[in-house]
């Protein structure tokens, strides 16, 4: 399976995919570590996390997969949402509580 392939396969199979440098235990940069705090305080206590240090194909495969430079990045229900400082500002909106709770089998 290629890399884009496996990507469309991740965010279709989980309703809250979170690609990140480290994990959600041991974030391994400030933005990945800033963004597990907002889905935490959003109500979000299971999404699935992509390690993108693990996997260098994954790490430049997601940056093309939603033309979005930059890590971490989330998905819900299969539809990019944005980073950091996008998901930082819809917290604080309100809306990203709005959008979680549409996701497939997640309570927020």
């Amino acid at each position: 399976m290629d890399t884009q392939a496996l990507i469309k396969q991740q965010v279709n199979t989980h309703p809250v995919v979170l690609y990140m440098k480290g994990t959600p235990q041991f974030p391994m940069c400030g933005f990945s570590a800033t963004v597990v705090q907002v889905l935490r305080a959003a109500g979000v206590e299971q999404f699935h996390s992509v390690n993108v240090l693990e996997d260098p194909a994954i790490r430049e495969g997601i940056k093309q997969f939603a033309n979005w430079p930059t890590i971490p990045q989330l998905y819900v229900n299969g539809e990019f949402i944005g980073g950091c400082d996008i998901l930082r500002e819809m917290f604080q909106s309100g809306e990203l509580q709005q959008v979680l709770a549409g996701a497939r089998n997640v309570s927020a």
